[in-house]
Formats: C-alpha cells, structure tokens, sequence
C-alpha cells in the first residue's frame, strides 16, 4: 500500500520505491548533443563507469561505450532527425534492500530536452554571485562524483533566488572555494587562470577537465589548480561558471565589484571552433 499525496493505491509504483528515490542511490551524466553529435562523450563515459565502481554498482558487460552511445541515438531521434539539446543519463542500483542492497545490478534510464542554442553562449547580460555559507561541500571523494544526493545544491539555489543572485559559491569544510551550484569554478588573474584541485571537494567536471586540457595547449594562458579562499574573488579579473551545457558563463558581479570576460570569451572561441565541426 502506498499514500501519494493523499491518494491510497494498493500498489507500489517503481518511481517512487527505486533506490534512486529512496537513497539517492544513482550517479548521472549530463550531456550536450549537437546534431546528434555527442560532445566529449569519452569522459562522460569513463566517468560514469568510475562513478559506478567507486559505489560499487556492478558494471555489466554490455555497458560499452558504443552500447550507451546507440540507446542515446535511439532516444533522441524519437524527438528530433537532427537533436541538438541535453541528455541525462542515469544510472541507478537494481532491486530491493534498505540501506543494505541486496543486489548491485543496475539499471539505467535517459532523458533528453531539446535546446535551440548549439554553441555555447557567450554571457552578455548581468551574473550577480555571492557566497553560500549555511551548508559545506565536504572535501572527500565522494562528492567528486555526479551523484543524485543534490540536496545541498538545490536548497543553496533556493537562497540564491531569494536573494536576487544568479548563483552561488560553496565552500568545503575548510573554508575553502569548491565550486558553484551547478558547476565548477575558475577565476583569471591577468594570464593565470586558477581552479580548485579535486581535492577540495569538488564535482570532477567534465568541462572543468576540457578546459584545463585546452589552457594547456595554449601559449597565452596558464593554468594552475589550487586552494584558494573567498579572499582571493575580489582581487580577480575574471570569475567563470563552467559545465558541460553553458560551457562557460563569465561573472558580471560580486560584492558590488564587477568582472571582465575577455579572456572568458577567447576560451569560448576554441570550444564553439569545435562545435561547428559537428
């Protein structure tokens, strides 16, 4: 017998008793597609496959790259012969148990947004950020992965919309800078770009990778991952949001200082070079 909202049903509906629901008990990928194009989809594979090794999900034989490539195919040509948008890919354990599960197989489940938008934007409107201070990031490895227990960002996505702010800074136990709500965290100091090691307790971030990647090829810039404090935001040139759908959204505003996005908008260049490849 279940209670959904107030309406008795005598059975259980797989929605609502998966493990997924009950314990958070999934880790995923979010993916952008253009043109039916699947965009560094090698590093979201080998990270999903890390994810499901570090919680000990079995991995079937069947979980190849080609496997999960051919059922994204499937599921996005059902909305659109030509799919540009966003995928998620799910992966959550199988069966039954409390805490204790009594199988480890998966099962996986994809959905797909359509987004009119292929290249990644350059932000040309106001970002206004801020600190999150209520609840911290801890720095271990579980919070590098990508995992469905995203309580801590949802509430701190809460505070930000109360608070006029379009996204918000999380730091580690240690005070340190982690990452934004919604992805990783760079800041530029004239040709040095900074980024927070894994170490802090940072998502593993796909586009954070890519760019690190990509700065490490280019003579211009370099790049250094680091600790650093929130003392350390005011005195940058440049603040970026990165994740693998925005790619990198330059910050307009924090604490009354406002940033610039030259340097933002030059990195952006070589990544929408690649997209129009596609």
């Amino acid at each position: 017998m279940i209670n959904y909202n107030g309406n008795l049903k005598d059975h259980y509906l797989n929605d609502f008793t998966n493990r997924a629901f009950l314990y958070g008990d999934s880790v995923f990928e979010t993916i952008k597609v253009v043109n039916n194009k699947i965009m560094f989809w090698e590093e979201h594979y080998l990270r999903l496959m890390s994810s499901m090794r570090i919680l000990r999900i079995k991995i079937p034989s069947i979980y190849t790259p080609d496997f999960f490539e051919n059922q994204i195919i499937k599921t996005i040509i059902n909305l659109d012969k030509s799919f540009s948008g966003r995928v998620r890919l799910s992966v959550f354990r199988d069966g039954k148990g409390y805490y204790m599960p009594e199988i480890n197989e998966p099962t996986f489940i994809i959905t797909a947004n359509k987004i009119s938008e292929k290249f990644f934007k350059i932000n040309t409107g106001s970002y206004k950020i801020d600190l999150y201070k209520d609840f911290k990031v801890q720095s271990d490895l579980l919070s590098n992965l990508k995992t469905n227990n995203k309580v801590l960002n949802v509430i701190a996505s809460i505070y930000a919309k109360d608070n006029g702010l379009d996204n918000c800074i999380l730091l580690n136990e240690k005070k340190q800078v982690a990452e934004f709500i919604n992805g990783n965290i760079f800041i530029v100091n004239d040709n040095v770009i900074k980024t927070p090691p894994i170490s802090t307790g940072c998502l593993n971030g796909i586009m954070r990778n890519k760019i690190i990647e990509l700065v490490n090829g280019v003579n211009d810039y370099k790049i250094i991952e680091q600790n650093f404090s929130p003392y350390e935001l005011i005195s940058s040139n440049e603040i970026w949001v990165t994740n693998s759908i925005s790619g990198i959204i330059a910050v307009t505003e924090y604490r009354k200082k406002y940033f610039a996005d030259g340097v933002c908008k030059n990195i952006l260049k070589y990544f929408n070079l690649e997209i129009s490849k596609l």
